[in-house]
């Protein structure tokens, strides 16, 4: 079973309907255990870092993502998800994140250049890093593939962990693994059958 960690973070009708559409039983949870004996779980979120971890905290449900990832269970972060799994946040302050992939998510305003929209909204292709084995969850999908981006804010220096990045007028992380650890910057949900298709890579790990 596939546990998605609901802690009151935004709309995940769309992700729980994705796994759905390719055959996978998931379950919508907050319970802790539920989450440790899950075969899989997925951490999504939208919004602000601070609230995001404040409320995972305040449930106790971050430190149930934290031993299912100990345990060795693949764990995927998306979007405001995949922030929560690195060290810190410097959104509106230094928040403090679950520590399962080192790093720091800064924001891309003052990276990217001034002509810019924040927040990078749309799709961008993916461009895998030059010398590193392709990570599994992009076992279905080639490089240049498009996905879709929303987010304001981008994960920095994590060279070691980036699966791959897209540009913004400048170099942007978009996936990290760190071990049985994933993360999505965009969003698979909505990014058609390029996303289907890494849900069901990331459903074979």
């Amino acid at each position: 079973m596939i546990a998605i960690v609901d802690y009151g973070v935004g709309n995940i009708f769309s992700l729980y309907s994705s796994f759905g559409m390719i055959g996978q039983e998931v379950e919508l949870t907050g319970d802790a255990e539920k989450i440790r004996n899950a075969d899989r779980v997925i951490l999504p979120g939208v919004g602000a870092f601070a609230d995001a971890a404040e409320k995972l905290k305040a449930t106790g449900l971050d430190q149930a993502v934290k031993d299912a990832a100990k345990a060795g269970k693949p764990l995927m972060g998306i979007c405001l998800g995949m922030q929560l799994l690195f060290d810190k946040s410097l959104e509106f302050g230094e928040h403090e994140g679950l520590g399962l992939v080192k790093g720091s998510v800064v924001p891309l305003r003052g990276y990217v250049p001034d002509n810019y929209k924040i927040p990078h909204i749309g799709w961008n292709y993916l461009k895998f890093p030059e010398g590193k084995e392709k990570s599994p969850i992009f076992k279905y999908i080639d490089e240049g593939s498009f996905v879709y981006f929303v987010h304001s804010y981008y994960a920095s220096e994590c060279d070691e962990s980036t699966i791959a990045s897209t540009e913004y007028g400048q170099p942007v992380t978009a996936a990290v693994q760190n071990e049985n650890v994933f993360g999505l910057q965009f969003h698979p949900e909505k990014s058609g059958e390029v996303g289907m298709n890494i849900l069901r890579a990331f459903c074979e790990i």
